[in-house]
C-alpha cells in the first residue's frame, strides 16, 4: 500500500476549497488508506419539512458522495468526478450533526468504487450509498501556441 496523500489537516483544507463542502461543515474524524469518517455540521437550512423537521434527502446524498469521493482522494491525492451514485434512505434524519463512514471498494486505474453510510447523533443509519468515480489521471495541460 502507498502512503496517505493527505493529513487530517490537509484533507480538511482540501474539502473546504469548495463552497458547498464548506457550507456542509465537514470535519475529518478518522482516515486511513481506504476509509474516511467525516462529520457534517447540522444546519437549519437542511430542513425540508418544517413541521416534521427532517433533513432533505439531497443533503444526505451529497454527504454520501463527498465522503465516498474523498475516501478515494486519500489514495489518489485528489478528489475525482462522480460517474454514478446510488443512495438508499433508511430513516428520517432529524436535526443534529451527521457522521459519514466511507470505504473504498475497488481502486482502478480508470474507475473506482466507494460506499458510504450516514449516521445520526444516536448512531442510527439514516442513509447509505455507493458511487463510481472517474480516477484516470488528468489529461496533460495543453500548451498555447502564439
Amino acid at each position: 500500500m502507498s502512503e496517505l496523500k493527505f493529513t487530517v489537516q490537509s484533507l480538511e483544507e482540501r474539502l473546504a476549497v469548495g463552497p458547498f463542502n464548506r457550507w456542509l461543515g465537514f470535519k475529518v474524524l478518522h482516515m486511513s488508506q481506504d476509509s474516511l469518517e467525516l462529520k457534517a455540521t447540522w444546519r437549519e437550512d437542511w430542513v425540508v419539512n418544517p413541521d416534521r423537521r427532517y433533513t432533505h434527502g439531497g443533503i444526505l446524498a451529497a454527504i454520501i458522495d463527498v465522503a465516498a469521493d474523498y475516501a478515494i482522494a486519500i489514495h489518489l491525492g485528489r478528489p475525482v468526478p462522480t460517474i454514478d451514485i446510488r443512495v438508499d434512505y433508511h430513516k428520517a434524519a432529524m436535526p443534529g450533526d451527521l457522521v459519514a463512514k466511507a470505504k473504498v471498494i475497488r481502486h482502478g486505474s480508470q474507475y473506482s468504487t466507494a460506499e458510504a453510510f450516514v449516521y445520526d447523533t444516536q448512531g442510527a443509519l439514516v442513509a447509505s450509498g455507493r458511487g463510481t468515480y472517474f480516477t484516470a489521471p488528468p489529461a496533460p495541460a495543453k500548451v498555447a501556441s502564439a
